[in-house]
């Protein structure tokens, strides 16, 4: 990589200069270490001081629950003020926090003063004391929780203020609406506001709808205990047998709640048989359901139809835009946390009207008309920015009568234009402007890179990584960059860098707002290995390389939840399957090898690119998600690329496609290639269903 020093260089540099270094940092091991960014835990251990390979005994002894060999691995730790035994402390005492005096969790706070530990255990404190409901200790600790991230946390300050006496019915509705689990504290908090009537049944009902929409069964569950038990037991038989609900409901029937419970059963019908849900609707429900609920089911109608790209989705997705004009708000204090249709369902018809746009062109009114209906937040993000401006295009008179939307539109493509970003790229296109020159911010100085040297937290972070240890030294280094400058933000990761340790790199570097340095947000790790094995394989190396920042962000010793394997990600069977189609022998510990992961990776990545037909889209979305999956989603119309992108089906890959393209116009330009540096070349081809003509597909890919 390039402007890398030994960090054995900087310390002596720095013990020269008088600036303390933590002596552990630079040991021998450390320094000798070969040229790679990560180790398997063997090799960690290997290279590990004895106080070291002490502390990987305890992290072993924790997960095979030996408290009795934590507890002795903490004391040798704290005892011998090791750097790194705060972690052994944290593995000791958080097990057993439910059992813990105040005391004890004191010392420890203060033993590991300004460390990620201590405000890792303060939130976890925070957390038991609101069990406990003990207010005075919670409310000692919350004014020093430095993170501040916990949404449970936040719940149970929110308790405290209205217990109280204080104001908090409209902060507090919007924290609970923000839920994702179903935690204690959320719940005792909308509890509290129901009993002291500060929300009331339309609010009840609008927080079990949400879950409902998102599939959160266990938050639903609390929220339909707020309602009562009858409508507990009725969201049960609803939940998995939402068509037999609805037959069983009697249609004579007036009470309040019939309408509310047939809605949330369409919503789950929707889930299930969208089209079912539909004639539903259509017949059955149409004069029942108003307002809110009937812009809510269409939504959720509309929502399940995009995701299996079914033809009536755009259609109905303008019932449910209809039905939520004509729906007004219960206050206007409340229009944020109160719509009939949430940012979440809002997005999915905004991808179903922009399915349409190719066979209907009025669908472009639809798609402005939803990204409209979104809160501030979320139609600021550059994809919502770029499309709202496509849609203010189409729709403008030629000549001086569209001038007005033309002028909106230029002025929203301009305020996302980026060289970043996938809908920065696209803006910049659509402006007619070639790729912008990548910021270039000033280097780390020498002081600098020196001060960032020094922090302990860096340091413990990146000694924590190298020892296999690689969760709590993120979590390390995510902690000692709050609150840093762009400046301070840039050395950090340099450091990183010069460690070879480049995914912290990256994420530092990622972090500056201003201070933009290439070289550390997209580096050139490996940069031989990866042409070479790109070149071989018939491969752009800047797709490569953009792929690898998204896949493994350079660790090659990367292992995910379901097995894929070093800097590509490679799964054991691909690895196998694709073996064997190239005549190689896997060695014994080929997810080790680097070399052979890039062999690998570069060679599957062809053979799903000429299975596409050289589409960059499809290939990467099945190097992703399984090459069968693109040959679904290509059925249909024809789109746009961009278009067929935006509307995939499943988050992960969506995000996928988009980073590693844009990852791959920003590598490109770093290694010089002009013609590769925009965006819509590798777009390719609008995307449409299999050429009949053209080649089968490949169907032993796996």
């Amino acid at each position: 990589m390039e402007r890398m020093k030994p960090a054995l260089t900087l310390g002596r540099r720095l013990a020269a200069a008088g600036i303390l270094v933590l002596p552990w940092l630079f040991s021998t091991a450390a320094a000798q270490r070969p040229a790679e960014p990560e180790r398997p835990a063997e090799r960690a251990a290997a290279a590990a001081s004895p106080q070291e390979r002490v502390l990987l005994e305890a992290r072993e002894a924790l997960r095979r629950g030996d408290r009795a060999r934590v507890l002795a691995a903490r004391q040798q730790l704290v005892a011998a003020r090791h750097p790194l035994a705060g972690w052994a402390d944290y593995w000791e005492l958080s097990p057993r926090l439910a059992q813990a005096t105040g005391d004890e969790v004191q010392g420890f706070l203060e033993r590991w003063s300004g460390s990620y530990v201590e405000d890792r255990l303060r939130n976890d404190w925070l957390l038991e004391t609101g069990r406990r409901r003990d207010w005075v200790a919670f409310q000692r600790e919350l004014p020093r929780f430095r993170m501040n991230d916990d949404p449970q946390v936040r719940c149970y300050a929110l308790l405290v203020d209205a217990l109280a006496g204080r104001e908090v019915r409209r902060t507090g509705l919007q924290a609970w609406f923000d839920q994702r689990e179903a935690d204690d504290g959320c719940h005792q908090l909308a509890t509290h506001l129901r009993d002291t009537q500060q929300i009331g049944q339309a609010e009840l009902w609008r927080k079990l709808r949400i879950n409902t929409e998102a599939a959160r069964q266990r938050p639903a569950r609390q929220a339909a205990q707020l309602l009562g038990a009858p409508i507990s037991q009725a969201l049960e038989q609803l939940w998995e047998q939402p068509e037999r609900f609805l037959n069983r409901l009697p249609q004579a029937d007036r009470s309040p709640q019939i309408v509310p419970l047939s809605a949330l059963a369409l919503i789950r019908l929707a889930s299930q048989d969208p089209e079912s849900a539909a004639r539903q609707l259509e017949t059955v429900w149409s004069q029942r359901l108003r307002g809110e609920w009937a812009a809510a089911t269409w939504g959720a109608v509309a929502r399940a139809a995009t995701l299996r790209q079914l033809a009536p989705a755009g259609q109905w997705a303008e019932k449910a835009l209809t039905a939520a004009a004509q729906t007004p708000s219960s206050s206007p204090a409340d229009t944020e946390i109160d719509g009939a249709l949430t940012d979440d369902t809002l997005a999915w018809l905004t991808r179903a009207l922009l399915r349409d746009t190719a066979q209907r062109p009025q669908a472009w009114a639809g798609v402005a008309q939803a990204i409209d209906r979104m809160e501030n937040d979320t139609r600021a993000d550059p994809a919502w920015v770029y499309w709202r401006a496509r849609a203010l295009l189409a729709r403008s008179r030629p000549g001086g009568a569209g001038d007005a939307l033309r002028d909106e539109a230029l002025a929203q493509l301009r305020s996302a234009a980026s060289p970043l970003h996938f809908y920065g790229q696209l803006a910049l296109e659509a402006l007619g402007q070639r790729p912008l020159p990548l910021p270039q911010a000033e280097p780390a100085s020498p002081a600098e890179r020196d001060a960032a040297l020094a922090s302990p937290g860096l340091q413990r972070a990146l000694r924590l990584i190298e020892l296999g240890l690689r969760s709590e030294g993120v979590r390390e280094w995510n902690f000692s960059l709050i609150g840093r400058s762009d400046r301070e933000l840039l050395a950090a990761a340099q450091m990183a860098c010069e460690r070879q340790i480049v995914d912290r790199c990256i994420s530092a570097a990622e972090r500056a707002r201003t201070e933009i340095d290439p070289s550390l947000r997209y580096p050139l790790a490996f940069r031989d290995d990866i042409s070479q094995a790109a070149v071989a394989s018939g491969v752009e190396p800047s797709l490569v390389l953009g792929l690898i920042r998204q896949e493994s962000r350079f660790v090659t010793y990367a292992r995910s939840h379901v097995g894929a394997s070093g800097l590509m990600q490679v799964m054991p069977p691909t690895a196998r399957w694709t073996a064997q189609r190239i005549g190689l022998t896997l060695p014994a510990q080929w997810r080790d090898d680097r070399a052979t992961n890039l062999r690998l990776g570069t060679a599957y990545l062809r053979m799903v690119l000429d299975d596409f037909a050289g589409s960059a889209p499809m290939a990467l979305a099945g190097y992703n998600a399984g090459p069968n999956r693109p040959r679904r989603w290509r059925e249909g119309s024809t789109l746009e690329p961009a278009i067929w992108i935006e509307t995939i089906p499943i988050h992960e890959t969506r995000d996928y496609v988009k980073k590693v393209l844009s990852n791959t116009t920003v590598y490109a330009q770093r290694l010089g290639s002009p013609s590769a540096t925009l965006l819509k070349p590798w777009l390719g081809a609008d995307i449409g269903p299999r050429d009949p003509a053209g080649p089968a597909p490949n169907k032993e890919l796996p």
